[in-house]
């Protein structure tokens, strides 16, 4: 199996199957992220407490691409302080805009480095980067 394929194996399993895909209880901060153009929309919501993101979850509808960035996203930033969950959200954003490119720089983004080949879909860009968007101004007022 080439790596494309895991790729794809990746994002098709948490697009069916994303494991944080539910209320949760006791959140901290929720916001909610909304992509117009194709009617992706989530409500991501977080449990910082001492400037750590404790737990996350997320409820919402959208496509495989963004359903799968966002579940991958949460399982990445659980457990991380809130400076370094920002800092995977811009890393990630960098990723799928194409401005960063160096693996070496990107391993950190885990099981979220397959959404990597989105850079070379436009009208997919939207869909991957819409709950790292959402994180980073979730956790923007966050100490």
């Amino acid at each position: 199996m080439g790596l494309e394929e895991i790729y794809t194996e990746l994002v098709s399993e948490h697009s069916r199957n994303p494991e944080h895909r539910h209320p949760l209880p006791g959140a901290t901060c929720s916001l909610k992220g909304h992509n117009p153009s194709c009617g992706d929309e989530i409500t991501l919501q977080l449990k910082v407490k001492d400037g750590v993101v404790e737990d996350a979850a997320f409820t919402g509808v959208g496509c495989a691409i963004s359903q799968a960035s966002t579940d991958m996203m949460v399982d990445l930033i659980r457990g991380k302080r809130v400076e370094e969950a920002r800092a995977l959200a811009q890393k990630f954003i960098g990723m799928i805009k194409g401005e960063i490119t160096d693996e070496a720089e990107l391993e950190d983004l885990d099981e979220a480095l397959a959404l990597k080949g989105v850079s070379h879909m436009p009208a997919r860009v939207k869909c991957a980067v819409l709950a790292w968007h959402t994180l980073d101004e979730a956790l923007k007022d966050e100490k």
